[in-house]
């Protein structure tokens, strides 16, 4: 617990920063963009940044973030340029969306808020257009994006960390959400040329591809799960599923989360059982699917 009922998952270093990961990941990520590329499919990694890297004030006051960990996000981002990985810095996106005076992060939950996403969302679509000459679809198949609506509970952290008695001292969030729009769904009958793949930050809840279709008006599928089953699971459970195979898209957009980026596929006790795999049977399995 921070500062003024700031809540902050434990999972994450706030001091060390696990640089061999950090590489390791990023050949994973290479090998897998290099498998796509020759099915004719662009790969675009979003990097989420952590939530304490724009509350540190809101940490408890015992804790800070150390040099290399407040550096950490660049250093990810200057690996994935240097093997020529497409990515936005989405630290400097959040950044302009919070010193515009909003918030990027609930306070009692490990999310982003809706101004949070669209500000990625729109970020992520500008880079698309700018590197995709032409997007398979047709114009105005973008999903059109509904009315905004409040809503008070507590965050998911409140929720699965704290006694009724914190959670009623902090208090309730009031969480903006965008309703769907008449007649719509994210899951349209004309194929998506984009996908995202990753995590719960990128579910419809939080607004995300709905605002990046708007953006690219063109239809754009999403995988998600929540929990710790992790984004090699995640782009996996893609590549091998049926929609996948039915209708391959231009685009891949992969999330991932800063704090876990350096995890790769095998690591124990941080990604649940079922997804823990060796990196050689990540790369199998990934390159299976694509026919490789």
């Amino acid at each position: 617990m921070g500062k003024d009922g700031w809540l902050f998952p434990g999972w994450g270093s706030l001091t060390q920063v696990d640089t061999a990961g950090i590489d390791a990941s990023t050949q994973l990520i290479k090998d897998t963009r290099d498998a796509l590329a020759k099915r004719n499919i662009q790969l675009e990694v979003l990097v989420l940044p952590d939530k304490t890297r724009f509350y540190g004030d809101k940490l408890p006051a015992d804790k800070s973030l150390s040099p290399a960990v407040q550096g950490r996000y660049q250093t990810i981002l200057g690996k994935l340029k240097q093997a020529q990985i497409l990515a936005i810095d989405d630290e400097a996106v959040l950044q302009k969306v919070k010193q515009g005076g909003q918030d990027v992060f609930y306070r009692s939950d490990q999310h982003w808020t809706q101004p949070a996403a669209d500000a990625t969302a729109v970020a992520v679509a500008a880079q698309i257009k700018q590197n995709v000459k032409q997007l398979a679809g047709k114009p105005g198949t973008g999903m059109p994006l509904g009315t905004v609506f409040n809503e008070r509970r507590y965050g998911d952290l409140a929720e699965l960390f704290l006694t009724a008695e914190q959670r009623k001292q902090i208090g309730r969030d009031t969480f903006t959400v965008r309703r769907q729009a008449e007649g719509q769904s994210l899951l349209e009958d004309a194929p998506a040329p984009v996908h995202v793949t990753g995590h719960s930050m990128v579910q419809p809840y939080f607004g995300f591809p709905q605002k990046l279709s708007n953006e690219l008006d063109r239809p754009v599928s999403v995988n998600w799960k929540p929990g710790n089953v992790g984004h090699w699971t995640m782009l996996l459970e893609y590549l091998e599923s049926p929609a996948f195979k039915q209708n391959p898209p231009q685009v891949l957009v992969w999330q991932m989360f800063e704090p876990a980026y350096s995890q790769g596929p095998n690591a124990q006790g941080l990604w649940d059982n079922a997804s823990i795999m060796s990196p050689d049977t990540f790369r199998s399995r990934m390159r299976r699917a694509l026919g490789q």
